[in-house]
């Protein structure tokens, strides 16, 4: 009796299975709790004192650029790395998407529904991560630290909006093709 309900919950179909359902929410829960390493509560406490404060040299204020000091340098891409991930990433999800719709496999299909929004995520922090370094750099080259973190908010609050956005319609599209596929293949076939 417990072998068999224990290969039922590690069940290889995807989309019925609690597995793929626990995945999905794990990766997209946590992947807004930080944007390139910066914690959720140093962004509010900065934006919070630079709404109040415009201008001021706060103890906020200081700790995001510190943070980003210490984080954007990680998310830092040679052009050798760059030019190799450009190519071998849309490759493999390229041929994983191609394997799930075109060739009908379930875990395919799932997996690509989880990596493409990722990837897209990737290539916006990636970005992000870009721009404020050009910001960092100026701080350093001395540009006041207030109009330095106001710059990085503002980048930081646009990439926070698209990362939601491209939750929010990656979550839903793969609930209804999980539907859609549940639907069409009711015993799993």
């Amino acid at each position: 009796m417990f072998p068999n309900s224990l290969l039922q919950i590690l069940d290889a179909r995807s989309f019925g299975s609690a597995w793929f359902w626990l995945v999905l929410a794990v990766v997209w829960s946590f992947g807004g709790r930080r944007v390139l390493g910066i914690p959720a509560d140093i962004l509010m406490d900065a934006g919070r004192s630079l709404r109040r404060a415009p201008g001021l040299e706060t103890p906020q204020v200081l700790a995001l650029l510190d943070w980003m000091s210490l984080n954007v340098p990680r998310w830092r891409v040679s052009p050798r790395m760059g030019l190799a991930l450009a190519a071998a990433l849309p490759f493999g999800l390229s041929v994983l998407a191609g394997l799930g719709f075109a060739g009908g496999l379930e875990m395919a299909q799932a997996l690509s529904l989880l990596l493409i929004p990722q990837a897209v995520l990737l290539g916006l922090r990636l970005r992000l991560a870009g721009q404020l370094h050009w910001i960092l750099r100026a701080a350093e080259l001395g540009q006041p630290a207030p109009r330095a973190a106001t710059e990085a908010m503002q980048r930081i609050n646009r990439y926070r909006i698209a990362q939601t956005l491209i939750s929010l319609v990656a979550v839903i599209f793969t609930g209804l093709w999980a539907m859609r596929w549940i639907l069409l293949h009711p015993y799993g076939v």
